[in-house]
This record gives C-alpha cells, structure tokens and sequence, in this order.
C-alpha cells in the first residue's frame, strides 16, 4: 500500500525543524530503523553533508537513523535497498537535474508506489507531482526533464500565499502563474498552504493540516478545499 506525506514547508515559524510533522512522520516511518535522506536540493546552497546532518538530528530524536544518498558508492542501489525515503526542499530544478541525470526519478516512483513510505517537502513535494512546472524556484540549472514521479495527479505549489489586500506589489500572484500555467497544460494544481500537508495511503489522497488548499482547474475559477478534504477527486 502506497504511503506518502507530501508538507508544502519542512518548518513552522518559531518551530524546530520537522517539529509540526512529527505525528505524520512517527505514523508513516512506524517501525523503520532507517530511511535514505535526498539532500539534493540544497536550500541556501548548503553542502549535501550539512543538509543531511540536519535530516539526521530531527530523525534522530525519533529514533530513526538518517543515510544521505549521496554518501552512498551506487545511489540506484542505495534507492533499491531502503526502507523508506525523505526528499527535503531547496530548489527543485536541482533536484529535478540530479534526480533525472543519476536515473533515479523513475526508479524512486517505482519503489515508492510499490509501497516504501515517502516523505516530501517543498522542493521534495514538488517532484511528487505530475511535473515541477508550478515550482516557485529559479531556474538556476536546467534539468534534462520536467516530468516528476506523478505521484499524484495534479501538480503541487507549496508555499502558496495568498494576494494580501492593501500590498503595492506590481509582481504576478501565485495566482497568476498558476493560470499561466494553465494556458499551457491541463494538470490540476493544488496551492498548498504552510502548515499543510497531503497524505497518500493506497487510492486515497486527503489534505491534512489546519488550512484549507487552493485548487487550480484549467478553464474553472479556482476554489476552496477544506482541511480534511478527498484530493483525489480533484
């Protein structure tokens, strides 16, 4: 049975690290000693190392021992062998270009569908989705391929804020780039608030958190789903 949590946001403010994901995280590891940490994404630009030494000591405190991917001789064997997997944010065009350039995109999904607990945030929800074209990251490397582990089917935007009346801001909204993007494609997208999560378990796809999600259809006006609410009839 399929088993994922897809955060938009891997820390509250004013929180410790994965702290208001601990009840999801003790739940979809319930018995793992160990999980394979992807530190790909590097937010801020950290080192690998560092960013897994992060992973390990929130884990650590739950009793579960954290092993960067990238410490391992063959990442595609590492992948296979793992009992669970956690992808942390950053940016998700780097993310995406290692991910696809180590072949490991496809084989991740197939592990993860076959029923290995995965966790996502931010960048790590991203590749969750269909693809990552409704990232709010900079292009800062182009990766050979758009397309994620389609998880899920519709597209993620974590982070999602909404306009704030009375702002002088000339940029584009979330909105905006949202509807942008569905001038070009025709995948759902679900804005997902910080604080909120997805969760995946078998067929079912629920929201979770206290927010309610903003949902992007292609020709619709987007709306409103409740905290709690079926994601998979979207």
């Amino acid at each position: 049975m399929r088993k994922i949590v897809l955060a938009s946001t891997s820390t509250l403010s004013g929180e410790e690290y994965l702290a208001y994901l601990e009840p999801a995280i003790r739940e979809l590891f319930a018995g793992i000693p160990e999980i394979v940490f992807i530190p790909y994404a590097r937010p801020g630009g950290i080192s690998h190392d560092e960013y897994t030494a992060r992973a390990a000591e929130a884990f650590g405190e739950w009793g579960i021992q954290v092993m960067g991917l990238h410490t391992f001789p063959d990442p595609e064997v590492a992948i296979r062998h793992a009992k669970g997997y956690f992808t942390g944010g950053g940016n998700t065009f780097l993310l995406v270009k290692q991910l696809h350039s180590l072949k490991l995109m496809d084989l991740l999904a197939a592990e993860v569908e076959g029923g290995k607990p995965y966790l996502g945030t931010s960048a790590g929800s991203n590749i969750g989705g269909v693809n990552m074209q409704t990232t709010n990251d900079m292009p800062i490397v182009l990766p050979p391929s758009f397309q994620t582990m389609n998880l899920v089917p519709f597209n993620l935007n974590p982070h999602y804020l909404d306009p704030i009346p009375g702002i002088n801001h000339m940029g584009e909204t979330r909105e905006t780039r949202i509807r942008e993007f569905h001038t070009q494609q025709n995948i759902p997208v679900v804005g997902l608030r910080e604080g909120s999560w997805i969760a995946v378990e078998g067929t079912e796809i629920a929201l979770r958190g206290p927010h309610s999600a903003r949902i992007f259809k292609a020709g619709h006006e987007p709306y409103e789903l409740a905290a709690g609410g079926n994601l998979s009839l979207i």
